[in-house]
């Protein structure tokens, strides 16, 4: 196999890297935003004061779409740099693998951050603790991203 064609394949892992994660990013996003628009509705029903932190509950799950694409871009540098095998077929799977599970991480905060804006617009408390609950899920895709790239620059 030529040179081009192992840097195609690196570049479509780099390609599934950022598109996977931004669909989680997307998944997030809507699932607390749906859920904050419901949290601000009670709080108008009930005349009370709606909690402008929800839209950081909404916001929280497009970092990892971020994260996809600092990866992304690692790769890509890797294939247009490559003069030798890079372990192309490595980096189709890393894309992969790792856009999956920061998109499943986007995901999943968005519902952890949907559960703290209901919470959050019913007690008007604890707005901390649920900020802490996303994050934990956020690291998920942190260790993914940094990890991924170790590989790359212990080969």
């Amino acid at each position: 196999m030529d040179l081009a064609t192992m840097a195609s394949i690196g570049k479509a892992g780099a390609a599934a890297a950022i598109g996977l994660a931004a669909v989680g990013s997307a998944l997030g996003t809507g699932i607390a935003g749906a859920a904050s628009v419901g949290a601000w509705k009670k709080c108008y029903a009930q005349s009370k004061q709606a909690p402008f932190q929800l839209l950081i509950f909404i916001g929280a799950p497009l970092s990892q779409t971020i994260y996809g694409m600092i990866l992304m871009n690692a790769m890509v540098s890797l294939c247009n740099n490559a003069t030798e095998t890079v372990g192309f077929p490595a980096m189709l799977g890393a894309g992969i693998f790792g856009g999956m599970a920061m998109g499943v991480s986007a995901w999943f905060q968005g519902k952890a951050g949907a559960a703290g804006a209901d919470a959050l617009a019913e007690t008007g408390k604890g707005f901390g603790n649920y900020l802490m609950t996303i994050g934990v899920v956020e690291t998920v895709a942190l260790f993914i991203l940094v990890f991924i790239q170790a590989t790359f620059k212990a080969a």
